[in-house]
């Protein structure tokens, strides 16, 4: 038997819970990079470093994003799963028209498969629950 405090944080969460948190972590780290050391991301990506502020913007607007992210992982909240499954994929097409139409580096389109991966992934693990798959707490939990 295991105590509370031998579990992790998100033991207790379901499979697709799990893929969303996941997520939220992504954006938050991607975020904070942004934020923080936004030209070291700009140079991995080959593209030209800056000194403007909308960089470090979009890094604070993916780290809240990302809280947002792992605060409905902890709390269940299916329906924003299901939402951020369309949102998420949608990123690929947006990406593509930007490299297509406004001139952006082919190499933008990572963030695009990371979106669609995670996306996949989680409907994945939604379509595990209503298959009956057991993918709850109670799996976890086991006398």
């Amino acid at each position: 038997m295991t105590s509370g405090l031998d579990r992790s944080a998100n033991a207790g969460m379901s499979r697709a819970a799990r893929t969303v948190f996941v997520f939220g972590i992504y954006l938050i780290a991607l975020g904070l990079s942004l934020l923080v050391v936004p030209n070291a991301v700009l140079a991995v990506l080959g593209v030209a470093r800056t000194h403007q502020v909308w960089i470090r913007i979009l890094g604070t607007v993916l780290t809240y994003v990302g809280a947002y992210y792992v605060v409905a992982a902890r709390h269940e909240m299916t329906a924003i799963f299901r939402a951020s499954i369309a949102v998420r994929l949608s990123l690929i097409l947006v990406l593509l028209g930007l490299v297509l139409f406004a001139d952006a580096k082919p190499v933008v389109m990572v963030f695009g498969v990371a979106d669609a991966a995670g996306a996949l992934w989680t409907r994945a693990a939604l379509a595990g629950r209503r298959s009956g798959v057991p993918t709850g707490p109670s799996t976890l939990a086991r006398p």
